[in-house]
């Protein structure tokens, strides 16, 4: 087996070649998509190839992969023996790639399939322009506060009641043209999330694992797609522990000797667009009755809200693992509300309208909406006496589902994390 190791720049990229128990320079390539093809063919199928995970890195793994080759991503945070030598250049970097990929001691980080990469480009650039947006309308509501204008008597001061209610304000010459400009730039990035939107939505139309965590009440398309482009394939994760971890979830530890476990704040390791939608999704299932609020509650009553909020993110983490390993919907979703989101990406997707059709949409029917209401409360209340009786019975007993000293269930003391008596 030949290793290849591939300093990849804008320009070029340096090879080294290590075969035979020796690592030698093979010069440098074009970083394009011809010179790449032409270096792919020149490879045989027993050949790797090692690159750093970088921009551009991406393009050039699907490009080698369509010729047949294996190649191996390194985790940048992980190469300390490029990051910090001494003498670093193109050439030794290359080096040092083939030299650690022959020798097993690369740390590959996982390569996403074309689809997951598309999504996460889509997913990733509407983030970006809603905030974009968002400072717009922040630098709009400055120009408000530095006139000492009233509060908008609107609820929306950029729909149609409020942009009337802006136009009649008077301000300086200068002021008036930041809020015009503003505006504009408003409505220029509403359009650009508008055509996000849409191709986000065929996505997530022809992606089933998407549609199913949509039958989370709270979890709209953003969130599970943003999800599934994160985490790409669920089977990667052999428990849901993994999964928090892999998203950053998961609280720093630090523990020596026969000292006590200290526990920190969250770790923020790994996709952090995933995580912050997972945020956001913390505080919107507050406001849906079932049991994901009720544990936002219980856990706000004991550490406040913001633990409230990333706990249940992380709950809602070991959910969305469960509901994708099993291939089953949410067991307390709310079927008219469901068929209502699809039904909204089918439109978002381009599909025609069919107004005064009965049952194309399904959850417009009070009396259904309010019945599946009250399921979702009886829910809530059933986990709301599960967590009374669990309380009420005691601290759990060994073997009953709690391992003594693990490290999840707080500071240990007097013994080390994750061991037993």
């Amino acid at each position: 087996m030949r290793g290849f190791g591939l300093d990849v720049h804008r320009d070029f990229c340096e090879v080294a070649v290590a075969e035979g128990g020796t690592i030698r320079s093979a010069g440098r390539i074009a970083t394009r998509v011809d010179s790449l093809a032409l270096f792919a063919q020149s490879l045989v199928a027993s050949d790797v190839v090692a690159l750093e995970a970088t921009t551009g890195a991406d393009k050039i793994v699907s490009l080698l992969q369509a010729h047949g080759i294996r190649v191996v991503v390194a985790n940048t945070r992980k190469l300390k023996s490029i990051s910090e030598a001494k003498a670093k250049t193109d050439r030794l970097d290359a080096r040092t790639l083939a030299r650690l990929l022959v020798s097993g001691l690369l740390d590959e980080v996982w390569t996403p399939d074309e689809r997951t990469r598309t999504l996460r480009r889509l997913t990733n650039r509407r983030e970006r322009i809603v905030r974009a947006r968002t400072r717009a309308k922040n630098e709009a509501h400055g120009v408000l506060a530095r006139n000492l204008c009233d509060r908008p008597p609107v609820t929306d001061a950029f729909g149609k009641a409020g942009r009337r209610w802006l136009a009649r304000l008077q301000l300086p010459v200068d002021e008036r043209l930041t809020l015009d400009g503003c505006l504009r730039q408003v409505d220029f990035l509403d359009g650009e999330i508008s055509a996000l939107d849409s191709e986000i939505a065929k996505a997530a139309l022809a992606w089933p694992e998407v549609l199913r965590l949509m039958t989370v009440p709270g979890v709209n398309v953003q969130t599970a797609a943003t999800f599934m482009a994160s985490v790409g394939d669920i089977g990667r994760f052999s428990s849901p522990r993994k999964l928090v971890s892999y998203l950053g979830l998961d609280p720093r530890v630090r523990q020596s000797g026969s000292g006590p476990a200290r526990h920190g704040r969250i770790s923020k390791a790994g996709a952090s667009e995933a995580r912050h939608m997972l945020g956001e999704v913390a505080w919107k299932v507050m406001q849906t009755p079932g049991p994901l609020r009720a544990f936002f509650e219980r856990v706000r009553a004991r550490r406040g809200p913001q633990v409230a909020a990333t706990a249940t993110a992380r709950k809602l983490t070991v959910l969305f693992w469960h509901l994708l390993t099993r291939e089953e919907d949410y067991a307390f979703a709310r079927p008219a509300m469901t068929r209502n989101k699809i039904r909204r990406l089918e439109l978002l997707a381009g599909a025609p309208a069919q107004k005064g059709r009965k049952g194309i949409a399904g959850g417009k029917s009070k009396a259904v909406f309010d019945a599946e209401r009250e399921l979702s409360r009886q829910a809530e209340a059933a986990y709301r006496r599960l967590v009374n009786d669990w309380h009420a019975s005691g601290p759990p007993k060994p073997g009953a589902g709690a391992t003594p000293g693990r490290a999840s269930r707080g500071p240990s003391k007097g013994i080390a994390a994750r061991q037993t008596p």
